[in-house]
């Protein structure tokens, strides 16, 4: 967990204790392990590259989940990033994880048992179960690695995020066309960006954006 630290240290993330270390640690283990039956993240990626791209990538985000009941919903979380990576280091964090593959929600209940994580949901579902997955969750965040579009996120969110809710979208090289895409769609009347943070992962070189979104009832715009 070298390389998680000094990474944290480089993005000014928070300092990873002892107890967070090591839930990092099993959970990377297992996650190898479970690799090598099931998809879970690209085959014959570097043990480097998965914590970096992966876990320091999903530890980006801890900044932004403040509050004094956090309760993030990640959508399409996969192997759980970046959802259940914060909540092993977060056990203040409530969390809900949504994936609709079995095999995967598999795994994020084994990690979950491994490492003893409570206020931890996982859902077999895809985000349009309303039964599953009622519009009133609770939630304080809501985020997504699996979902491109700026566009089609927050519609996808809308129904999820009341006045205060705020809304990350975890974006790459390209998050300056897709906001222009979204502003111009006229998206900019229902949410309102409230803030961003930039990045860029250690080793790789990789740029990260984070943009927090607000639901508003009127249209404003956004000062850089």
């Amino acid at each position: 967990m070298t390389g998680l630290r000094s990474g944290c240290a480089q993005l000014a993330l928070p300092k990873l204790d002892e107890e967070a270390e090591e839930n990092l640690f099993a959970y990377f283990r297992e996650l190898k392990h479970w690799g090598r039956r099931i998809n879970l993240i690209a085959k014959g990626a570097e043990d480097e590259e998965i914590l970096e791209k992966h876990f320091l990538d999903s530890l980006t985000l801890l900044p932004l989940l403040g509050g004094e009941k956090p309760h993030l919903l990640d959508i399409g979380t996969g192997a759980g990033f970046p959802g259940l990576v914060c909540k092993a280091v977060r056990s203040d964090l409530q969390v809900t994880l949504v994936e609709p593959r079995l095999k995967r929600v598999s795994f994020l209940r084994h990690v979950v048992r491994t490492l003893n994580l409570q206020d931890t949901s996982i859902l077999e579902c895809r985000v349009e179960d309303e039964v599953q997955l009622p519009s009133n969750g609770g939630f304080t965040h809501i985020t997504s690695r699996a979902v491109n579009e700026i566009k089609l996120f927050l519609e996808m969110c809308s129904r999820f995020a009341g006045l205060g809710v705020q809304v990350i979208c975890m974006k790459g090289p390209k998050w300056e066309e897709e906001l222009v895409g979204w502003q111009k769609s006229g998206g900019n009347e229902h949410f309102t960006l409230v803030s961003q943070r930039n990045y860029v992962l250690p080793d790789s070189g990789g740029k990260r954006h984070l943009l927090v979104f607000e639901k508003t009832a009127k249209k404003t715009t956004y000062q850089r």
